[in-house]
């Protein structure tokens, strides 16, 4: 009772600690044919600044991140080449902006999207080598714009049953407070399966991102 409690507790601090700002940012694109609008926002994760959209029931997140065959941020103006979203920087990739002279950068785009609540299970996908591309405007009035289409390698992702069975109830009062914040704030926590509990599954697939675009104030 006391753990459940507490579950309660966290979820409704968490979502009375955070407020959702509003703002006109707009973010759009059909996901495997299905239209998917929410607003965007500009988050640090690790090293790098990503544009992130996302939603919640279910918890969704597509996030793109803009920068040199260097593997630094920039957003200026021009088309970047989507690369493999796990391996960015590489030869063939710098060698092929270099030698075309017509990207201004490389583009990594990743989503991920629970499909088992409370984020027990999720459908992740990860920008390839296609040849696809994302073409950036940056505006006078401090608004970045972009559009997009692109194809990413979709995996399978399932809670491992130890992080589950050890991780008990502590670990769902982590979700449940990951969950509040995403829905409150706008920004995606703790999303990423990947290295936090949870295997691969065999199944693979392709997800479908067209007529995507975004508008962003950056400035």
């Amino acid at each position: 009772m006391k753990a459940l409690f507490s579950l309660f507790l966290l979820t409704t601090l968490a979502a009375t600690s955070y407020a959702q700002i509003a703002n006109d940012n707009s973010f759009e694109v059909q996901i495997d044919g299905k239209p998917y609008k929410t607003q965007p926002r500009r988050i640090r994760i690790g090293n790098y600044w990503w544009v992130t959209a996302n939603s919640t029931k279910p918890d969704k997140s597509v996030r793109i991140w803009l920068g040199s065959y260097e593997n630094k941020d920039i957003i200026e103006t021009g088309t970047y080449l989507i690369v493999d979203a796990d391996k960015p920087d590489t030869k063939e990739n710098k060698k092929k902006i270099q030698e075309l002279g017509t990207y201004k950068g490389i583009a990594a785009v990743k989503y991920v999207e629970e499909t088992r609540e409370p984020r027990m299970e999720y459908h992740v996908g990860k920008s390839q080598n296609g040849d696809e591309t994302i073409t950036v405007k940056m505006g006078a009035d401090g608004f970045l714009e972009a559009t997009f289409n692109c194809s990413l390698a979709g995996t399978y992702w399932k809670e491992k049953a130890t992080a589950t069975v050890f991780g008990g109830v502590g670990r769902l009062i982590n979700k449940m407070e990951d969950k509040a914040i995403t829905k409150t704030t706008g920004y995606d926590s703790s999303i990423d399966p990947e290295g936090n509990g949870y295997s691969k599954q065999g199944k693979t697939d392709t997800i479908t991102l067209s007529n995507g675009s975004f508008k962003l104030k950056i400035n």
